[in-house]
Parts: C-alpha cells; structure tokens; sequence
C-alpha cells in the first residue's frame, strides 16, 4: 500500500524539476563539468564529493522552506534567510543575474545549432528565446509538467555518452592525470576546492527562487524532498561519470566549445545527431525556468502588461546571447558563484539559529 506521504509519481516530478533546471546548456554541453571540475585532474572527484554533500543539504533546506511558508505569499527567501537589508539587495541581484544566465543558455543554443547543423547563430539563439517566451506564457504548473519529463531525457542521454566512453577508453586512465594538464587553463579558480564552492553557490543563488517555489507548490512536503535528493543523486553520478569521459580525453577537450557533442559523435554519428537534439531540449528546460525566476521579480497589474514585460526579458536575453557561448560560462559563471558565497553563509546561519531555537533548555536541577 502507497505511503500518503509520498508518492513515486510525485517524487519522480520534482527530481525532474530540479534536473531540468541544473541542466542548461553549461553542463548539457560539458562547459561547467570541464571548467569547474575535470581541469583540475583527479583533485576533480574531491571536488564533486563535496559538492555533492553541499547541494544535498542545500537543496534539502530550499525546498523545505519553501514548503513550510506555503501560506505566504509571495514567499521571499532572500529576505528570510539573510534579513531585510542583504535580503533586498540580494532580491534586486537575482534578477540581473539569472537574467544574464538566461543570455548564456540562449548563446548556447545558438552555438550548438551553428556547430552541428550549420545553422546561423542569430537564427539559432532567435528559436530558443521564442521558444522560451511561449513557456513562460503558458503558466507555472504546465512548465513544471513539461521540463519534468525534459530533465531527466538529458540526464539518461549524457549519462550513456559518458558510461560509454568512460568503458571505451578505459585503459587510458593511467595517463589520465599527466594529460589534465591540458584543461588547467580552463580551471575557474586557483584551487579545486574554491572551484566547488564557487558551483555551488553559483547554482543555489541563481536558483533559489525555483528550489524554493517548487516547495512552495508541493502537495507534500516529502515529495518535494525526496524528489530533490534523487534528483542531487542522479546529476551528481551523471557529473561524475561525464568527468571521468572528459579526463579519457583531455586533449580535444580543451579546444572545444561543446565537449560532450564531440564524445557523442565520437561514438557514433546518429548518436551525435540525436545528442544535439537533447542537447537543445536541455538549454530549453533550464532556460524556461530562469525565465519565470526574472519574471517572478516584477508584478504588474495588467497581465497584458506582463507579457509584453517577459517578451521585453526574453528579447535582451537573445541580444546578450549573440556573444561567444564558451567566453560568457568562463567569466560569468565564476563570478555569479563568488556573489553567492555570502548567501550560502547566511543560510547556513538561519539553519543553525533555527536549530537552537528548537531544542529545548535543559532543565534546572532540583
């Protein structure tokens, strides 16, 4: 007999959810596996250790304080983890930032049509921000129905290239720490442990909103919460694995600009046609989702005032996102990940305030 307080169908939605958001173009390319763990050489499976242990608690946190504020609405969780002057400044931040994430994922697009299929870059990263635009418009539940079945398709996809890979040259991995050498100049950071901490909090504070809204929108609350653990436990192997491929072949992957495409190809090349087309499907899912995030930020009370707003974001996301995919992760990204350091001090702050709070004083002796 089914539990009531979860449901596999449940869990299986939120996992998705939060799949689809990790999966934009920057790790469904490889970009954030290659620059933020493998140019580190073997150091990088320390570093993916910790990170999984990061998001694990992270993750857990967002969600559940999304959902035991359900009631209020709108939720700021900016505010109720950093208090109201760093929760404002950070409320204002947010916007800018997943805004400019949302350029990357459309350069994204553009540069993986224009790679694999020939097609103009401009058109490419048109198609995207279009696409984008009509999920936005279509509501907050339908996208969630939708980027639930994406995620986990993506996922599957890059874990077969990487475990097919990984078997394939598995016979190089002695060679395989001599050779990282090659990626150190990709590496995001001086040291492979500021490189986790700066993806991290590059993820939870350009997703914040989204971990805590799918909270805020859960039935139950252990469906949203063990959905979100089998989702850090899926893309964390999946990032594990997709490392272990991309230090096999270290060489080509520091000159390209959609690493994980090549191996696809490399395979085979229907494999490759079809990997492209998950591939976009990937920058689709976690794109649409930054899109409500920035959309979320301003209110209007006319909705045909909103629309034109969101056909406004989805247009300067497109105009950004004509620069080059590669150049944009390696500068952007670090620094969302630097800005969001304090964020992850304060919530780890709010947690423990909240755990004194709960426990009771001891009793006075008699």
């Amino acid at each position: 007999m089914m539990n009531q307080e979860y449901t596999a169908r449940g869990i299986a939605k939120y996992a998705g959810a939060f799949i689809a958001w990790m999966i934009g173009s920057g790790f469904a390319s490889g970009q954030e596996t290659l620059q933020f763990f493998t140019s580190y050489g073997l150091a990088s499976y320390t570093a993916i250790g910790l990170n999984f242990i990061g998001t694990l608690f992270f993750g857990v946190v967002f969600v559940e304080t999304g959902y035991r504020n359900r009631e209020l609405s709108p939720f700021n969780h900016f505010l109720y983890f950093c208090g109201n002057r760093a929760g404002r400044f950070y409320s204002g931040l947010i916007a800018v930032i997943v805004f400019l994430l949302m350029a990357v994922l459309i350069s994204g697009a553009g540069a993986t049509l224009q790679e694999y299929y020939g097609l103009n870059h401009l058109a490419g990263s048109l198609l995207m921000a279009a696409a984008v635009l009509a999920a936005y418009l279509s509501g907050f539940e339908r996208l969630i129905f939708v980027i639930s079945k994406v995620g986990p398709a993506v996922i599957a996809f890059t874990l077969a290239v990487g475990v097919i890979t990984a078997v394939r040259d598995w016979g190089d991995l002695s060679m395989a720490s001599s050779q990282a050498a090659v990626l150190s100049p990709l590496r995001t950071s001086p040291h492979w442990g500021i490189s986790s901490l700066l993806y991290l909090s590059l993820n939870f504070l350009s997703g914040g909103a989204y971990f805590t809204q799918l909270g805020v929108s859960a039935e139950r609350e252990k469906d949203v919460t063990y959905g979100m653990i089998v989702g850090i436990v899926v893309l964390m192997a999946a990032i594990a694995i997709v490392n272990t491929a991309f230090l096999l072949n270290a060489q080509p992957m520091a000159e390209l600009s959609i690493p994980i495409l090549y191996l696809a190809e490399k395979i085979s090349h229907p494999l490759g046609a079809a990997f492209s087309i998950i591939l976009i499907l990937g920058i689709f899912s976690s794109c649409s989702s930054m899109m409500w995030t920035v959309c979320s930020r301003f209110s209007f009370s006319e909705k045909r005032t909103q629309q034109l707003f969101a056909a406004g974001v989805a247009a300067g996301a497109f105009f950004i996102g004509l620069l080059p995919f590669t150049k944009l992760i390696s500068v952007f990204y670090p620094l969302v990940g630097y800005a969001g350091i304090l964020l992850l001090l304060m919530v780890v702050r709010k947690v423990l305030r909240e755990k004194d709070e709960r426990t009771p004083a001891p009793s006075k002796p008699e």
